[in-house]
C-alpha cells in the first residue's frame, strides 16, 4: 500500500499543496490504518477492503478511548484518499460511502481575557535585549493579527509593508492574504527590523531571528508563549493558536463584522469563524446576570 500512500500524498503536496504538517498526518493516519488492516485481515487487496473493515478500525480506535475529533480526522483523511484512489481509477467502488463520521461535542475557543493581555503587554516583563526585543514581538503579532504559528514563522522581509501598515502571511493551502496593523506594532517590527540588520551571521530573510543568526522554530514560538501567558492568566491551554482565539474574540466582542474576521483569519469558511460568536454570547449572558434585576 505504501505506493499508493506515497501517490497521495504526493497530490496533497504539489497538486493541493497542503503544508507540511497537514501531509504528515494524512501520511500518519493512513499508515496506522493500513497497519490495522495487516495486522486483522493479513494482506488485503486494496480493492477488497470495504466499510465493514474500515468500521472495524474505528471501532478499535473507540475502544481505545480515542476522541470523536481525532476519529473524525481520521475518517476525513480516508475520504479523501479514497477520492484521490477514484479519480485515478485505482478502486472502482468508495467504500466510504456507508461510513458516518461521529459528532464532536462543541468546545468553545479558549481566550486569554482582555485585562490580563493589557497587563502582559504593558508590564516590563520582556528583558531590554534582543531575546527580550523578539519575544515581544512574537507575543505582538499573534495577538494583534490573529496569525498562526506557521504563518508567523514564514514570515518574510518583504512581508512588511510600513507605508500601508500591513503585513502579508502566507496561510493554509499557500493562500496569501493581507493583514492591517496598528501604527504601535508597525513602528514596533521597524525597530526589530532595523536592530536585526546589524546582525553579521544572518542566513535567512526572515523577520524573527536569533541573536546568532539563525532563524526561529516552532519549539521556540510555543514555549516563548506559554512562559509569559503562564505570568496572566490560569486558562488550561497556553499555546500560540490561544492568542489566535483571543484576537478573535476580543475583535468581536467589540463589535467586529464576522466576515472581516474569518478574512482576518485566513479562514475559508464562515462557519470556522462563528465559534467564536459563541464566546461572544458568554460575555452577553454574564453581562445581563450582573446588571438585570431579575438575574
Amino acid at each position: 500500500m505504501q505506493h499508493l500512500i506515497s501517490g497521495f500524498t504526493d497530490y496533497l503536496q504539489f497538486e493541493k499543496r497542503y503544508s507540511i504538517h497537514t501531509v504528515q498526518a494524512y501520511q500518519n493516519d493512513l499508515e496506522q490504518f493500513f497497519l490495522f488492516i495487516r495486522s486483522q485481515f493479513d494482506q488485503l487487496d486494496i480493492q477488497a477492503i470495504s466499510h465493514i473493515h474500515i468500521r472495524s478500525w474505528l471501532a478499535q480506535l473507540k475502544e481505545m478511548d480515542t476522541g470523536s475529533r481525532s476519529i473524525n480526522r481520521k475518517i476525513s483523511t480516508l475520504k479523501s484518499f479514497y477520492k484521490f484512489l477514484l479519480k485515478k481509477e485505482l478502486i472502482t467502488s468508495n467504500p466510504m460511502g456507508k461510513i458516518i463520521s461521529p459528532k464532536n461535542a462543541k468546545r468553545l475557543p479558549v481566550f486569554v481575557n482582555e485585562g490580563n493581555m493589557a497587563n502582559l503587554m504593558e508590564q516590563p516583563l520582556f528583558s531590554d535585549d534582543f531575546k527580550g526585543k523578539t519575544d515581544k514581538l512574537i507575543l505582538e503579532l499573534l495577538y494583534q493579527t490573529g496569525m498562526r504559528r506557521a504563518e508567523l514563522l514564514g514570515l518574510q522581509l518583504a512581508s512588511f509593508d510600513p507605508s500601508n501598515k500591513t503585513v502579508k502571511v502566507l496561510g493554509k493551502g499557500n493562500k496569501e492574504r493581507l493583514i492591517p496593523i496598528q501604527a504601535e506594532l508597525c513602528m514596533l517590527l521597524q525597530e526589530y527590523i532595523n536592530e536585526r540588520s546589524n546582525i553579521e551571521s544572518l542566513t535567512h530573510s526572515h523577520i524573527l531571528t536569533f541573536e546568532n543568526g539563525k532563524p526561529l522554530y516552532e519549539k521556540y514560538i510555543y514555549v516563548t508563549v506559554k512562559k509569559y501567558l503562564s505570568l496572566i492568566t490560569t486558562v488550561d491551554k497556553k499555546s500560540p493558536h490561544v492568542l489566535r482565539h483571543t484576537f478573535a474574540t476580543h475583535i468581536l466582542n467589540k463589535g467586529a463584522d464576522l466576515n472581516a474576521v474569518k478574512e482576518l483569519l485566513g479562514h475559508a469558511n464562515l462557519s470556522a469563524t462563528q465559534v467564536y460568536t459563541h464566546n461572544t454570547i458568554e460575555k452577553l449572558k454574564e453581562v445581563y446576570k450582573k446588571a438585570h434585576p431579575k438575574a
